[in-house]
């Protein structure tokens, strides 16, 4: 089973969430469908079943690898470089 090599050597504590919303979409003027967290940065981004696809693109702009769901009662990573729940 694949399993995640960035992990590691994510900040701890984890970074606080640097907005409450995806800022792209308040730019954009769209809703985000559900909103993850940056775990390098703390950035905010919306999910990839939002129009904008911020979270994505944040990794794609920044490299940050794992992202958290920032959603209530919920408590999942991703790895964007692993492709694999962390």
């Amino acid at each position: 089973m694949k399993q995640c090599t960035h992990a590691d050597a994510l900040p701890l504590p984890e970074p606080a969430p640097l907005t409450e919303t995806c800022p792209e979409c308040l730019r954009d003027g769209t809703d985000p469908v559900q909103l993850r967290l940056c775990l390098s940065c703390g950035h905010i981004g919306c999910c990839d079943s939002s129009l904008g696809r911020h979270a994505t693109g944040h990794h794609r702009a920044t490299g940050h690898p794992v992202i958290r769901t920032h959603e209530p009662g919920e408590n999942w990573r991703w790895c964007f470089v692993d492709q694999v729940l962390v």
